[in-house]
């Protein structure tokens, strides 16, 4: 569903710039090659200019380097992201394998707003590689309450523990995704989650100005009701659970250093942004290693 709208997103930017191009053309402005250059670039520069509005205004009082850095690192994911893997995704979602020797804790994958599972293609063949058997969902339909993935995310745990024989999952959540993994605490309770990774998720909610509204970015909003009653409805009992990653440089969810949980201490990553999160280096070893030392032998045992 998504890589059908990102499809049509991308063929609606592509008549708009040769609409323009040939306008210019027409005037005498750009020159034929010219032209036809500007109809190729013109989704990069929709995005650059989209990178730059929301860079702009979630800038806090951060160091002017690390803010440009995770400008230009984020455009860079958002077209490996936006334009080259999510609107091209054919197979549907499928639990994949370890490929390592080393048995480890089964992860589920669970991405964010307006993407799907193609986000994780950086991360998923590390952890495989580490041990782990990998589940990436994809969480559909679109637009709906963020209680309505609690099932997504429940049908690729059954799928992972059959497979692995284990009785607890791993779970890594992106943005949304990490909200859509405490929906599905609050239905099913904590028994099968040895661990819980958040990146850039909006605990608090954030607010990035909502100009297309809809059910589950009503529920991300700063502060929203739905967040007070998720907050007020005992999963914080499960927050031991939790692992949390953030950055300062965050251009969608802010304010960036709120974004927490009690009694949970997050680890911060500079000078990177939003969909950054799921491509950088240092945040993949930092899954990694959160992931490494859950105990295989005690999470059989629980």
């Amino acid at each position: 569903m998504l890589a059908q709208l990102l499809q049509r997103t991308l063929i609606a930017q592509l008549i708009l710039g040769s609409a323009l191009a040939y306008w210019l053309h027409a005037r005498s402005t750009l020159s034929k090659p010219q032209a036809f250059a500007l109809v190729g670039a013109f989704p990069f520069l929709v995005l650059a200019l989209v990178n730059v509005y929301t860079a702009v205004v979630s800038r806090g009082p951060e160091p002017w380097s690390a803010w440009v850095r995770s400008l230009l690192g984020e455009y860079r994911a958002g077209v490996v992201i936006f334009l080259l893997r999510q609107p091209w995704t054919r197979k549907a979602p499928r639990l994949l394998p370890a490929t390592g020797t080393h048995k480890r804790i089964p992860v589920v994958l669970v991405h964010g707003y307006l993407c799907n599972h193609r986000i994780w293609d950086d991360v998923a063949p590390q952890l495989r590689a580490q041990g782990h058997d990998v589940f990436a969902v994809n969480m559909e339909p679109l637009f709906c309450s963020i209680d309505c993935y609690a099932e997504v995310v429940e049908s690729a745990i059954q799928a992972l523990l059959t497979h692995s024989g284990q009785q607890q999952v791993a779970l890594v959540g992106h943005s949304m995704g990490g909200l859509a993994i405490r929906a599905w605490l609050r239905v099913h309770g904590r028994d099968r989650a040895a661990r819980v990774l958040t990146l850039g998720t909006p605990h608090v909610g954030t607010q990035v100005p909502q100009h297309v509204k809809s059910k589950n970015g009503i529920q991300m909003a700063w502060k929203s009701e739905w967040l007070d009653t998720l907050a007020a409805s005992g999963v914080p009992a499960a927050h031991g659970l939790f692992r949390i990653a953030l950055t300062p440089q965050d251009n969608i969810v802010y304010p960036q250093r709120a974004q927490v949980l009690p009694n949970v201490t997050p680890t911060v990553f500079e000078g990177i942004g939003h969909l950054q999160m799921c491509l950088d280096p240092a945040v993949i070893q930092w899954l990694k290693g959160q992931l490494a030392d859950v105990d295989v032998a005690s999470v059989a045992a629980a």
